[in-house]
């Protein structure tokens, strides 16, 4: 596991299970950016990803590389790259195809406000 400040990178299956499973002990919400190396609006999303981690410290930022993680990639049914996953409680609440920056983050907003709420 490769921490990139507040963006935790799974490699592995007990990474990404131990993440989902601290998340919802600690009642946090989950967004997963699911990428890969080839993809540009991939590479594109990454520095963005990033600064959503740092103006939103009380969600939990995942990535996962589809061609490292095939099974979690599948499990979840992500099949465009990339693909940002908002999880609570280990369920998807939404998701955000594409290098679409502002919807990302106006959904972040929403689901943090909603979350709070609830």
């Amino acid at each position: 596991m490769a921490d990139h400040g507040l963006v935790i990178m799974c490699r592995n299956s007990e990474v990404w299970h131990s993440k989902l499973e601290d998340a919802t002990i600690e009642q946090r919400l989950v967004v997963v950016a699911f990428k890969a190396n080839w993809c540009g609006p991939c590479k594109m999303m990454a520095p963005i990803f990033f600064e959503l981690s740092k103006k939103f410290p009380q969600i939990i930022f995942l990535k996962i590389d589809v061609d490292e993680m095939q099974d979690i990639t599948a499990q979840w049914n992500v099949q465009a790259m990339p693909t940002f996953i908002i999880i609570k409680d280990s369920k998807e609440l939404e998701r955000v195809v594409g290098a679409n920056k502002e919807e990302l983050e106006k959904r972040l907003k929403f689901h943090l406000e909603n979350s709070v709420k609830s």
